[in-house]
């Protein structure tokens, strides 16, 4: 079985007030429902694209630090699921449940796992 990261997206502008406890409760069943299933491994919302630090190694090896997310774009993570699916179409057919609780665009990526280097 693979590993998969589902995550959604909001918007910079996004105001957590408009979030409904009905909405709340259709996240929370899904989760239920994922655990039940055995698929969820983790899940988590994740704070501001605004709180965000990014870290860029320099040339000369230091490491610079800066206040914000890495790319330029007017959406951001917002929360995500780890998976475990059988495959891409099992992880989709989560994500897609994923992207009407949460009514937010979302993303699938399987997770990479390479050996330990010897």
């Amino acid at each position: 079985m693979s590993q998969y990261l589902v995550c959604n997206y909001l918007p910079d502008d996004f105001d957590p007030s408009t979030v409904t406890e009905a909405m709340m409760e259709e996240i929370h069943a899904l989760n239920r429902e994922m655990i039940a299933a055995g698929i969820r491994k983790f899940a988590c919302g994740i704070s501001p694209a605004a709180n965000a630090k990014t870290v860029r190694k320099q040339s000369n090896g230091k490491v610079l630090v800066t206040d914000g997310p890495y790319t330029e774009t007017k959406e951001h993570m917002g929360g995500f699921w780890i998976l475990e699916a059988a495959n891409m179409d099992e992880a989709l057919a989560w994500a897609t449940k994923g992207a009407v609780s949460c009514d937010a665009v979302g993303e699938v990526r399987e997770l990479l796992f390479y050996p330990a280097p010897e």
